[in-house]
């Protein structure tokens, strides 16, 4: 797929995570299929106002191509400053504007989410951005506040005229937050409704879900998100899934405690061992979802504090859970 003059060759993308989707994580999915990923949100106001954190987390991998800096905020002037500085300091390929983010703390603010309350200010939004930078913009938002105001083909149309080169998506309201079911008919709806390319969002599980969520909406690319939480390996089924071929296993359990360690390492690198380590806790867990007897070595990853800690304990994870 394409957006705008950037190809996107397998239409797999990581979605951006708060907490999760650092520069070691996406590493380690784009290694493993994903065809485009998107930073963690970054407050254009941060940017604007020259906050440190925030330099970090717009940093890219070696080349992390085709990619795309999510910024946030409900200011047209400040997001269009906060833009150009992104493009600048991260070399990304697209600038992508969070209008789904459901957290309390991003919609009271008028962010996020909120921004579906008044689609006039966030064409402001997206127009301002289009005119500020040379790059795609992409929009992500979700299907509505709630129920009753479900409003996702308007905000498509609207998101389309004010200059996004393509929307994302969230088949839920915000109000579901990340409970109940997607609604993949209005997904399918928008992508009838527009002609830039839709990003289809929630409730893509396995490989064989990508390819459901493509044929049932018309979509151009699916992004995928929590499934991908401790199973990078999603990435590479989905995509021999979608190029009809046989989807591989997962690998043992050695070996993706293997890739785990690697991650806390890259995390090391780019963060320092006291951060890297204490978000490791929640990630090793992740990779252990699903394994028989892994319950008495979640609690223990919790009071890791080392990395010296963090290979002892992957090792005798390898040696003793199969």
């Amino acid at each position: 797929m394409k957006i705008k003059d950037v190809v996107i060759e397998t239409p797999l993308f990581l979605a951006p995570m708060a907490g999760v989707t650092d520069l070691a994580f996406r590493k380690i999915c784009r290694e493993l299929g994903a065809g485009a990923t998107v930073t963690e949100m970054v407050s254009s106001r941060a940017l604007v106002y020259q906050d440190k954190k925030s330099n970090q987390i717009l940093r890219l991998g070696e080349g992390e191509h085709p990619s795309a800096v999510q910024i946030f905020g409900n200011d047209p002037d400040v997001m269009a400053q906060a833009a150009v500085l992104a493009l600048e300091r991260s070399g990304a390929d697209m600038i992508d504007l969070n209008m789904g983010c459901p957290t309390p703390k991003i919609v009271n603010n008028g962010d996020g989410s909120a921004l579906m309350q008044n689609p006039a200010l966030a064409a402001r939004i997206i127009t301002a951005v289009a005119d500020a930078v040379p790059c795609p913009v992409t929009v992500k938002f979700r299907t509505g506040w709630d129920a009753g105001s479900i409003n996702v083909l308007d905000f498509a149309k609207m998101a389309e005229a004010s200059g996004a080169d393509a929307i994302c998506i969230h088949g839920r309201t915000r109000k579901q937050m990340y409970s109940g079911r997607a609604n993949w008919d209005h997904i399918r709806d928008a992508a009838r409704a527009v002609s830039i390319p839709v990003i289809a969002n929630g409730d893509v599980f396995t490989p064989e879900d990508c390819v459901r969520v493509l044929d049932y909406t018309g979509a151009a690319g699916v992004m995928i998100g929590r499934a991908a939480f401790g199973n990078p390996w999603l990435f590479s089924q989905a995509k021999a899934a979608l190029l009809g071929k046989e989807i591989p296993a997962l690998p043992p359990l050695s070996e993706r405690l293997e890739v785990a360690l690697r991650q806390v390492t890259l995390s090391i690198e780019e963060k320092g061992e006291r951060v890297a380590v204490l978000e490791a806790r929640k990630y090793l867990a992740w990779y252990l979802r699903g394994v028989r007897g892994a319950n008495y070595y979640k609690d223990r990853l919790f009071s890791l504090t080392t990395h010296e800690e963090v290979v002892r304990t992957v090792r005798e994870l390898q040696h003793v859970l199969r």
